[in-house]
């Protein structure tokens, strides 16, 4: 294998940490609903079967709730498995097996017994896909014990995870945004680093924290090249690990620039941006000198129709009179060339979903 960093897409990445993941270990499986179809879930999965045989690579019917027990059950035997949703709506039809079984057995059995799965999950909005079909439940997971939580967003870390999470002993679900697959990165083919309860500073700055997640990092982006124009340099951290949560080094930045913003993919409330104000407001309120704004999505459905969801996400733009806000500075900008779609990620993008 080739010892240096390559340009590749998100969903490629993907799929070169599985390809390492079950080259490394003969007994990983592959299993979910399109794990084998044409489109190979985004490509994600492309060449599994070919390399590696139906008997580690298969589809599989709509059941979730028996997959999950097949993944739990499979596990205990020695055989660890990659489980596959489409949607991370799915996932609520395992609940039980999730919650009640994967996420405990390490403590119920005195830490004689681990739960070795991943579980990837697509997340994010677009094509219409409404309430039921786009919604973002890091808050809910991450409140039980027993689960890590991942949202990587550059190709580098979801190859990283991938591989981490299969070499985990319990249970790790991974949410993989929609609009982050065709995203291209620098991947290194080797070299492997952890990224379980990791944040990283993605852009330095002294004037504020800016602490994202997931796809919302890449609109973080777009604001500090607008936000750098008028002599404001936000210090941006992509969480990357939602559960276990960096803390360290959010505090680091708050304690340099005395503001935050959280920009969150969930709904407003109780979710992980609330939780982190909360730990920031119980054991480090001094060291903010102005209140932190939180962009989070409204605690409502998201609605289906094309006319409707077109001001319904935060985008750069609300990052921008967010930190207009926090500083007391009016900032003008033009919207960005590029930004002419908001249910898509860009015209390349075909789905499948």
């Amino acid at each position: 294998m080739q010892n240096k960093s390559k340009l590749i897409t998100y969903s490629e990445a993907i799929n070169l940490g599985i390809k390492i993941a079950m080259r490394n270990n003969k007994n990983l499986i592959i299993f979910g609903l399109g794990v084998g179809d044409p489109k190979n879930i985004f490509n994600t999965t492309a060449d599994l079967i070919e390399e590696f045989k139906k008997e580690r690579v298969f589809d599989v019917p709509s059941s979730e709730n028996a997959l999950t027990g097949i993944a739990i059950g499979a596990s205990l035997n020695g055989v660890p498995s990659i489980l596959t949703h489409q949607r991370l709506d799915f996932l609520l039809l395992s609940m039980d097996q999730l919650i009640n079984s994967a996420s405990k057995m390490h403590y119920m059995f005195g830490s004689k017994v681990n739960v070795p799965i991943t579980i990837r999950c697509m997340i994010g909005r677009g094509w219409g896909q409404g309430p039921t079909h786009s919604q973002n439940f890091q808050a809910a997971l991450a409140h039980f014990p027993g689960l890590k939580i991942m949202m990587p967003t550059f190709p580098s870390d979801v190859k990283d995870i991938m591989i981490e999470s299969v070499n985990d002993k319990n249970p790790v679900i991974i949410l993989e945004h929609r609009w982050l697959f065709n995203l291209k990165g620098l991947v290194d083919y080797k070299k492997i680093k952890s990224k379980f309860g990791k944040a990283r500073v993605v852009k330095k700055g002294n004037d504020i924290t800016v602490v994202a997640m997931s796809y919302m990092t890449i609109e973080s982006l777009k604001a500090q090249k607008i936000l750098k124009k008028n002599n404001i340099h936000p210090e941006i951290i992509d969480l990357i690990s939602i559960k276990p949560l960096d803390m360290q080094t959010i505090i680091k930045s708050i304690k340099k620039t005395g503001k935050l913003i959280i920009l969150d993919t969930g709904f407003y409330s109780n979710s992980i941006s609330s939780e982190i104000i909360s730990e920031i407001s119980i054991n480090y309120s001094t060291l903010l000198n102005k209140p932190p704004i939180k962009l989070a999505m409204p605690d409502i459905p998201e609605p289906t129709s094309h006319y409707l969801t077109k001001n319904f996400y935060n985008n750069y733009k609300d990052i921008i009179k967010a930190v207009s806000k926090l500083l007391g500075k009016e900032i003008s900008f033009d919207q960005i060339k590029d930004d002419i779609y908001h249910d898509i990620p860009d015209e390349s993008f075909k789905g499948p979903f």
